[in-house]
């Protein structure tokens, strides 16, 4: 575990509000319990409960032995969707926004992710104050408030250049006076799968005019089960066209249909992937279109049966690109490193197929060629200290 925290890291699959601390969230539901808005004791002990790591039976009896930190008093699947429900009550405040941020940059930078792409699907309520752009707004002032780390945000010529001689020291560096931990940040604006046309449109507007502050692309989640496919390809179809990114959470649930005019539209990337079939298997293969992989989730969900059955492994040997992500480390009890080790531990890989899988996460991100070449230089460097 040790080596995989070490390890440079590229997050392309975490979703902002979904990624909040324990503690935070704990904080955030006494508020509103004081404030008479919930009853705090019917959520307080879900809040507590820590998920145990997803392993094969013979690496948690050893995990058990070496580490002791399983926990048997875990989440059950209802109490994490009930998370999420309360996650959704206690986002609606700007502040809120602006602290989950920056503690999730925070701890993102604090196990050596390099990259960190967040996505989120911006809030408007009318009655709170919030607009969808009041909410990106709070999002951006989340990292400015950042502190303990330098955030490279603002996609310009000028960024990279600037930090290139110093950005994203060696990963077995220590932050000290002189050497401070560097993060590449970059926002992906969620396309909710409950929004009608017309909303879905306005959150590509939204990405478009704050393209100039990070935001990169769109993403479409939410509900598999909810809305269709036609109601938001407009969006998508107009966001690609102006030139951002596009990724999709695709085959989450049994949806033959769907999943094949996803693969049609030929998105920068997808996420999942669970729930294909033959067809859509060739599809995706021929197409290259990269997966965020999201093994925690995958299994949480009960969106595949086994760790040891994941399609991970089948995408891995035919050389598929592939990149591994968290989807919610605060609800699935998760980290990126946690997500390398289990990928190291259950499927046989070793240290150096482990960095090279994070290195070539690289060609995947929606950021200019400048970036990537400071992140490919960034791995060469900790390649001479980690020992592969």
């Amino acid at each position: 575990m040790e080596w995989c925290v070490s390890v440079p890291k590229i997050e392309l699959h975490a979703h902002l509000n979904g990624s909040i601390r324990d503690s935070t969230l704990l904080d955030l539901a006494r508020a509103l319990g004081d404030k008479g808005l919930i009853d705090f004791s019917q959520v307080e002990h879900v809040i507590l409960k820590r998920l145990s790591p997803i392993y094969t039976h013979f690496c948690v009896l050893k995990l058990e032995f070496d580490y002791g930190y399983l926990n048997t008093d875990n989440r059950s699947l209802s109490e994490v969707f009930k998370l999420f429900d309360l996650i959704h009550i206690v986002t609606t405040d700007h502040s809120s926004i602006t602290r989950i941020t920056k503690e999730v940059v925070e701890d993102f930078a604090s196990e050596n992710v390099v990259y960190l792409e967040l996505r989120t699907t911006p809030k408007k309520n009318d009655s709170l104050g919030m607009s969808k752009r009041s909410y990106v707004e709070a999002v951006l002032e989340g990292l400015r408030a950042v502190s303990s780390v330098d955030v490279a945000f603002i996609p310009n010529s000028e960024e990279p250049v600037n930090l290139s001689s110093t950005l994203l020291s060696d990963a077995s560096d220590k932050c000290n006076g002189n050497t401070r931990k560097k993060i590449f940040v970059r926002l992906l604006l969620s396309i909710d799968r409950r929004e009608t046309t017309e909303a879905a449109m306005e959150t590509v507007m939204l990405a478009l005019e704050m393209r100039r502050f990070g935001v990169v692309g769109i993403d479409l989640s939410g509900n598999p089960a909810v809305g269709e496919w036609i109601t938001y390809l407009p969006a998508l179809m107009f966001a690609r066209q102006q030139g951002l990114y596009v990724t999709l959470h695709c085959g989450e649930v049994s949806n033959s249909k769907e999943i094949h005019n996803m693969l049609d539209f030929l998105p920068q990337r997808i996420g999942h992937a669970c729930f294909f079939e033959e067809e859509h298997w060739r599809k995706l293969k021929s197409s290259n279109i990269p997966v965020e992989i999201c093994l925690t989730s995958n299994i949480r969900t009960l969106s595949v049966p086994t760790i040891d059955a994941h399609h991970f492994v089948d995408l891995y040997n035919a050389k598929h690109p592939l990149v591994l992500c968290t989807d919610d480390s605060g609800v699935f009890s998760t980290s990126l490193s946690n997500e390398y080790k289990i990928a190291a531990s259950t499927f046989g890989l070793g240290q150096k197929e482990m960095f090279e899988l994070s290195k070539n996460s690289i060609e995947f991100i929606f950021a200019d060629d400048v970036v990537k070449e400071v992140l490919r230089k960034t791995f060469d460097s900790a390649a001479k200290s980690l020992t592969l």
